[in-house]
């Protein structure tokens, strides 16, 4: 048996400090969408707060996606020039300054200006998350840990859909934005303590080859971009994005204003919006590591992609019409099929790099697409609504998916 064969056939696991990293990454990259998503169940308080109407409330969510597709690329260099840790920490603490500055805001400005601040925190841990990742796990056993990784987005959304209407009810606004600086500032002191790169005996695969004669150790950036995959699974994992904000952004607003739904829990857990809306990421937490996972077993990646594609597709043809029981129902649905999407884009990125150096580029260049979606989607979802109503925008989703569909087929990964 050859030594590149018997490389392949032995199992390779990931260090046991490794699922401690994880936990690290996992707590500094909640901070994010913690305070990305604590905007759309008080929304309707906010746009009374500062008299801010529908489409001004989509800018207030997509400022925060700004620096995100600003810093994307750049990230790369600012990871290599800094690191994964110093660049994760100054991540988590921007995102601590901008919730506490947005907290003491008294002008819309103000208010637009923290969530700024707090988006450059979302753009350089959304890269060196999966960074750290990939040097922590096998290749063959990254598709779970990056789903585990991934479900934070949903956490986050959960955890502000449910806590803080009540919250703001009860305290105001104000303590909303507090309560998710002091989390961000809980999480900078744990990933200080926990977040290392892998000792040289932790590190299982092999160590990268040495650069033949003549080519320069650092990656170049424009060979990296240049690789057509990175660019599909921007494009796609853009388009889950910005539906999915466009969903989780306004959902909570619509079934408030028009479906007679409560901002609290008067009324039952089943007439609060945001504890409905809850739905979509309390399915998607667990269908993103269960996709990585059977991804992982079937040793495929384009084909569960693809398939989630097609149903998520389909269900832009309901949102906004179901009524009764079939609103929570649909909400579970929609995180059922989007769920594995974003773990198998990012676990996919590795695989599909021409040289382990590019790895970085193909991060940041998934990144781009990422936030370039959580921008659009909000701002643009808003307008049509405003302009043609709510079914209409929902069912303009449908060719943005398909887009997003063909981005996915095109991806030549397993």
């Amino acid at each position: 048996m050859s030594q590149k064969h018997a490389a392949i056939s032995t199992p390779v696991k990931a260090p046991a400090y490794a699922w401690v990293v994880l936990f690290a990454l996992y707590m500094a990259t909640l901070a994010a969408p913690l305070n990305l998503f604590k905007l759309p169940p008080v929304m309707t308080t906010i746009q009374k707060a500062f008299n801010l109407s529908m489409s001004q409330s989509g800018d207030l969510m997509s400022i925060f996606s700004i620096m995100g597709f600003v810093l994307a690329i750049p990230a790369g260099f600012i990871l290599k020039r800094f690191g994964i840790k110093l660049t994760g920490l100054f991540a988590v603490g921007s995102v601590t300054i901008g919730a506490a500055f947005g907290a003491m805001a008294d002008t819309a400005r103000m208010l637009f200006v923290g969530r700024f601040i707090e988006g450059v925190g979302m753009g350089l841990i959304m890269v060196a998350a999966p960074l750290a990742i990939s040097l922590w796990f096998p290749a063959e056993k990254r598709a779970l840990p990056t789903g585990l990784w991934a479900s934070s987005v949903g956490i986050g959304n959960i955890a502000t859909l449910v806590l803080a209407p009540s919250l703001a009810v009860a305290q105001g606004w104000r303590a909303v934005w507090w309560a998710g600086a002091i989390f961000s500032a809980v999480a900078f002191v744990l990933f200080a303590i926990l977040f290392r790169l892998p000792k040289k005996e932790e590190m299982r695969e092999a160590p990268l080859p040495p650069p033949t004669a003549g080519e320069p150790e650092s990656p170049s950036l424009l060979k990296g971009m240049a690789n057509v995959n990175f660019w599909m699974i921007s494009i796609a994992f853009g388009v889950y994005n910005l539906v999915v904000m466009a969903m989780c952004s306004f959902l909570p607003a619509f079934l408030e204003l028009e479906r007679g739904y409560s901002i609290t829990f008067d009324q039952g857990f089943m007439m609060n919006a945001s504890f409905v809306t809850a739905f979509i990421m309390l399915a998607s937490i667990f269908s993103g590591p269960a996709g990585g996972h059977l991804s992982d077993r079937m040793g495929k990646r384009k084909g569960i992609v693809v398939a989630c594609f097609i149903l998520m597709t389909l269900t832009f043809l309901m949102p906004f019409t179901v009524t009764g029981w079939m609103i929570p129902v649909y909400m579970l649905l929609f995180g059922i099929v989007g769920g594995p999407v974003a773990p198998i884009l990012l676990a996919s990125v590795p695989e599909v790099a021409t040289k382990p150096a590019f790895i970085g580029i193909g991060m940041s260049v998934a990144a781009l697409g990422q936030n370039i979606g959580m921008y659009i989607g909000p701002s643009l979802f808003s307008r049509i609504q405003e302009a043609q109503g709510w079914a209409t925008a929902g069912y303009w989703m449908i060719p943005i998916c398909i887009v997003g569909l063909i981005a996915a087929w095109r991806i030549k990964v397993r």
